[in-house]
């Protein structure tokens, strides 16, 4: 699986966040596996809920350059709102992965540019 991290992303928020930003991308890594956490367990009862926490992993994803990750959470988020739940469960097949893959990458660049 390929995991996309798009280091554009990351400088402008370096610029926004100043000081704060290597304890908010830290944090940021956290919600990515709490988020995969919710959406996994949604997925078998809560679809509404699942839907949330997927849109919310696809935007801070998003905000933090990890692009395959939110392109993924993405992908299920679309997959549930079109009633597809076996669909949205074998996208997130991929998840674990891939928020493990983007987690590692944010925290080599951070090592190296934090």
């Amino acid at each position: 699986m390929n995991v996309t991290i798009d280091e554009s992303a990351l400088l402008s928020m370096q610029s926004l966040l100043g000081e704060q930003f290597n304890d908010t991308l830290v944090f940021c890594c956290s919600e990515f596996e709490r988020l995969e956490s919710e959406v996994m367990l949604a997925l078998h009862g809560d679809m509404q809920s699942a839907i949330r926490n997927a849109h919310s992993l696809k935007s801070n994803a998003a905000q933090f350059g990890a692009l395959s990750l939110s392109n993924t959470a993405r992908e299920i988020e679309q997959a549930l709102i079109k009633d597809e739940h076996e669909l949205a469960k074998e996208i997130a097949q991929g998840l674990a992965e891939q928020v493990a893959g983007s987690k590692a990458k944010l925290n080599a660049w951070l090592d190296a540019n934090g």
